[in-house]
């Protein structure tokens, strides 16, 4: 278990980082289309967005998904090469990342490759997201061999400029080598009744805060800055905080990721628009 300590030992600042979002799978399109549209809104300080049918990309190109990615992929490129970058997503995000269930490392390489194979033709994703992750050392020289496999498919494919992206979906604070097997890891997700007591690993002080990301449900609106400062002191670069939780009969939804913040208006406005790394 790696040494934890407390966030205000990291080593971090409290403000000077920029952060932006990083959205671990809205509900289906046609279910969620202002979730799915806010994505694309100019100024939006998005650093990618995952894309999940059916735990993968599904058994065939679904065409709200299609529309769905498409606007997305026309933000980005209109970010990367438009008129007025200075007012849109920052040039290394808007992301589209394909969602690969890793099961804990139950999943057969060769299944992974394929549902890889299928998000690049069909949806022309720039990286992927690997829910449920492995955490422990075992599980690190099998991630690295998919990690490795998944960077080369995304450079042979027309649609991953600078190589793409790969997240690694811990949740937690996972053995340090994971660090070198990706672009990113999720080091936090869960409710803020944790977060806000939450620890961090000594290790991650010596990456920048861009190499990690936390997701954190239940947070209320009165608390956004100090969950900013939070994130910020323990070196993550990429968030998404919602008020929403897993017992929210109002939204009808039991993932509390899977719908807008109620307050998304106003933490865009919080965190500004993205500026290029």
């Amino acid at each position: 278990m790696p040494h934890l300590t407390a966030p205000a030992d990291a080593r971090r600042t409290a403000g000077g980082e920029q952060l932006g979002f990083g959205v671990p799978g809205y509900a289906y399109p046609l279910l969620a289309p202002a979730e799915w549209a806010g994505l694309a809104r100019p100024g939006t300080p998005l650093h990618w967005a995952v894309l999940n049918i059916a735990e993968g990309p599904g058994s065939r190109p679904d065409p709200h998904c299609l529309e769905a990615a498409g606007r997305l992929h026309n933000a980005r490129e209109r970010a990367l090469h438009g008129e007025s970058p200075d007012d849109t997503v920052r040039a290394s995000g808007g992301r589209l990342l394909g969602h690969l269930d890793l099961a804990h490392g139950e999943r057969p390489f060769a299944e992974l490759i394929a549902d890889a194979r299928s998000f690049i033709d069909w949806y022309r994703i720039g990286g992927f997201y690997l829910a449920r992750c492995p955490t422990e050392r075992a599980g690190l020289p099998a991630v690295r061999r998919l990690t490795g496999t998944l960077h080369a498919l995304l450079a042979e494919s027309d649609s991953a400029d600078d190589g793409g992206r790969l997240v690694l979906g811990h949740g937690t604070h996972p053995y340090p080598g994971y660090a070198e097997a990706a672009d990113q890891l999720v080091t936090f997700q869960g409710p803020w009744t944790d977060y806000r007591w939450s620890q961090v690993a000594e290790w991650t002080a010596d990456y920048p805060p861009g190499r990690f990301a936390h997701f954190v449900h239940g947070v209320p609106r009165t608390h956004l800055e100090e969950a900013m400062r939070i994130a910020r002191w323990q070196g993550a670069g990429t968030i998404f905080f919602t008020d929403r939780n897993d017992r929210d009969e109002r939204s009808g939804q039991r993932d509390p990721f899977a719908a807008l913040p109620r307050y998304w208006d106003e933490i865009v406005s919080r965190i500004g628009p993205g500026i290029s790394e």
